[in-house]
C-alpha cells in the first residue's frame, strides 16, 4: 500500500513539474523571441554603415587589437534611421518626388533588376502608405459551404483576369509569414468593418489565439 501511494506521489509531483515547465516556457519564449528578434534588428542596421564606409574607405574607421572594425554602438542604427527619415522627407518635394518616379520607372524597366524591385516594393506598399492592402479584412468562402477563412482583399475586382464578379482574397497562414492567394465570388465574401486589419492580421497568424477587441 505504501509503495503505491509512494508511486502516485512521485506522479504528482512530476505533473506539477511538468506543469510549471509549460508555464514558464510561455512566459519566457515569446519575451526571449521578442529579444531576439530585436536584439537581430539593431545588430543587422547597425552593422550596414560601418560596413559600407569600410568598403568604400578601408582606412576611415581602422580596427581594434583584434582586428575587428572600431564600431560606436548605436551610431550606425540612428544614422539609417535619420537617413530613411530624411528620404521620406525630401521625397514629398516636387523635384525629388520627380526624380524618385523616374529612378522607380527605370528600375520597373530594367531585366532581372525589376522582378526584384517590384516584388520588393509592392510587399511593403502593401502594409505600409497609401497604397496599402491588407486592409479591408473580410471572411472568404473558399473551402465548403459553411467554412469560411480569415484574409484581406488586395484587389476588389479581378476584371484583368476577366473575372469582374470576383475579388482577390489573401488569405494569411497562421504561425508563418506567407500565405495563399483566391480569386473568390463577391457573394462568398463578408466585410469584417468591425475589425481592425492589425487585429485580424495578428488573429490569423496566431491561429486563433490572439483575442480581437
Amino acid at each position: 500500500m505504501s509503495d503505491w501511494k509512494h508511486r502516485v506521489s512521485d506522479s504528482f509531483h512530476w505533473k506539477k513539474l511538468l506543469q510549471y515547465f509549460f508555464q514558464g516556457l510561455i512566459i519566457i519564449a515569446p519575451l526571449g523571441i521578442t529579444i531576439y528578434a530585436v536584439w537581430w534588428l539593431f545588430t543587422t542596421v547597425d552593422n550596414i554603415l560601418p560596413n559600407i564606409i569600410h568598403s568604400l574607405f578601408p582606412q576611415l574607421l581602422g580596427t581594434d587589437g583584434e582586428g575587428e572594425l572600431k564600431r560606436i554602438p548605436g551610431l550606425g542604427f540612428i544614422v539609417a534611421i535619420l537617413i530613411v527619415l530624411f528620404v521620406g522627407r525630401v521625397s514629398s518635394s516636387f523635384v525629388m518626388s520627380r526624380l524618385v518616379d523616374l529612378l522607380d520607372g527605370l528600375l520597373e524597366r530594367t531585366p532581372g533588376i525589376k522582378f526584384i524591385y517590384k516584388s520588393v516594393k509592392d510587399f511593403l506598399e502593401a502594409f505600409t502608405g497609401n497604397k496599402r492592402k491588407f486592409d479591408k479584412p473580410v471572411l472568404a468562402n473558399v473551402d465548403g459551404a459553411d467554412i469560411w477563412r480569415l484574409g484581406f482583399i488586395t484587389q476588389e475586382s479581378a476584371a484583368n483576369f476577366q473575372m469582374a464578379e470576383y475579388s482577390v482574397v489573401y488569405i494569411p497562414l497562421s504561425y508563418a509569414l506567407t500565405g495563399v492567394m483566391y480569386f473568390v465570388p463577391k457573394e462568398k465574401i463578408k466585410i469584417l468593418d468591425h475589425i481592425s486589419s492589425a487585429e485580424a492580421m495578428k488573429f490569423a497568424v496566431s491561429g486563433g489565439v490572439s483575442e480581437v477587441d
